[in-house]
């Protein structure tokens, strides 16, 4: 079957943020995406962004998805902070935590009435993205989970794309308290199949019915995967190909699937 065809059949799409739409986190280039949304709305399709972002809340990434021109709603923007206070909140009740994490991260976890501490106790640790963490703030963090708290993180992944290219993400912090601590974190964004699985709940779809559209091999492309969704591969972010993974196509741009439609 011809890739237009099957993306025709497809009733959810599910972007990746950083790569796909824009790239850079202090200084944000936009790569595309206004067609593509527009034209799956007109359609009448579903979609989500999902991203592993958590430095900024789910309102401030759709804000600046409407600045971009991108015309998604906030409720079709799943950061993986918010997924990790939600996740918190359905499974433990309002609860106290020890933040690796930035601003973002925070604001969701206190929107779902969740309590930080800096004490040597805790429920959870709640791992973010923290671009001033230092060997005390990690050292605390395996301490409190020692202590008897449960790991939490954002995601998982190695990398994101900085505006000189690639930098290191969540996953070495959540490598290094884990083994610190002796414990193991449970995992909310990608590659973790949980932030897909969401998303097909919200959504009312099969995984059949859906389609992934990413930069990274090792989330974006792994994580579908694992859920059982089919995967497009875009070359504007990290990777240049799948890793020998199972991917529909590779394109060079999100607003390629317009023609494909």
């Amino acid at each position: 079957m011809g890739l237009s065809r099957l993306l025709r059949r497809k009733r959810l799409f599910l972007f990746d943020l950083d790569g796909v739409f824009y790239k850079g986190k202090e200084s944000r280039v936009k790569i595309g995406g206004t067609r593509t949304i527009e034209a799956l709305k007109a359609s009448g399709r579903k979609l989500y962004i999902l991203t592993n972002n958590s430095t900024d809340s789910s309102a401030t990434v759709h804000s600046r998805l409407v600045e971009f021109g991108i015309p998604v709603k906030k409720e079709e923007v799943l950061t993986s902070g918010l997924l990790t206070a939600e996740y918190l909140k359905e499974k433990h009740g309002e609860v106290s935590y020890y933040l690796i994490g930035e601003k973002g991260l925070e604001s969701e976890m206190r929107r779902h009435g969740h309590t930080r501490t800096e004490g040597e106790s805790a429920d959870f640790v709640v791992i973010g993205l923290d671009r001033k963490i230092t060997y005390d703030k990690l050292d605390h963090a395996a301490r409190v989970a020692r202590n008897g708290a449960g790991l939490v993180a954002t995601h998982s992944s190695r990398l994101y794309m900085f505006k000189t290219g690639p930098a290191m993400a969540t996953g070495p912090l959540v490598k290094a308290i884990e083994y610190a601590s002796g414990k193991r974190a449970t995992v909310i964004g990608k590659p973790s199949p949980l932030m897909f699985r969401i998303a097909l709940k919200r959504a009312e779809c099969s995984a059949e019915e859906t389609v992934m559209i990413g930069d990274q091999a090792d989330t974006d492309i792994a994580g579908a995967s694992r859920a059982g969704i089919d995967a497009i591969l875009v070359t504007s972010g990290i990777d240049q190909d799948a890793g020998g993974r199972k991917i529909l196509a590779k394109l060079s741009n999100v607003d390629e699937i317009v023609s494909l439609l």
